[in-house]
């Protein structure tokens, strides 16, 4: 009786957390589609990257902070020809002249497969090189991919005043 019990309460357990899980995870997508249509509403052009790309990550909500030293992470949504595939996260670490706080939105476009396939093999990372395109209107009219990426970001809230090196670290796990 005492082990049926046990098993019982084990398997409402993992109901609940798979639940709770499922309930994160529509609401990430709900997150991205809000981003996604953002970005379109504040530069039209960027309809030709989502339609032509291999495929494209977007982090709908990224937290970044620093005074000295610096991070931010965010979580997202992998598509593959405009089909969810997949979800991803990133860490960043900068060290430098920094200070303030933001929360942002962030698309990156991958041109080709072999760029998708490294991202989604997690041997995918920006260095203090990499470069942002901020959306205004237009702006994604002349953009162009560096080395088979383009990246775009959206500002939500926050001020952040940064000159400072570091890198992004991104983990993908398939849906």
């Amino acid at each position: 009786m005492q082990k049926q019990l046990v098993a019982t309460l084990l398997a409402a357990l993992l109901l609940v957390s798979l639940r709770a899980q499922d309930k994160k995870l529509k609401s990430l997508m709900e997150d991205a589609a809000d981003a996604k249509a953002a970005f379109l509403k504040q530069d039209e052009s960027l309809s030709k990257f989502f339609k032509q790309a291999a495929g494209y990550v977007i982090f709908p909500n990224v937290g970044k902070g620093g005074l000295g030293i610096g991070g931010a992470s965010g979580h997202g949504i992998l598509y593959e020809k405009g089909v969810a595939a997949g979800r991803a996260n990133f860490v960043q670490v900068t060290i430098g002249l920094q200070a303030g706080g933001q929360a942002y939105r962030e698309v990156i476009f991958f041109e080709g497969h072999e760029q998708l396939n490294r991202f989604k093999e997690n041997k995918f990372e920006f260095s203090a090189q990499a470069s942002a395109v901020a959306v205004s209107s237009g702006v994604a009219a002349n953009a162009k991919y560096n080395e088979g990426v383009a990246v775009f970001t959206m500002a939500k809230k926050g001020l952040m005043y940064e000159a400072s090196l570091g890198g992004q670290k991104f983990k993908y796990e398939p849906l």
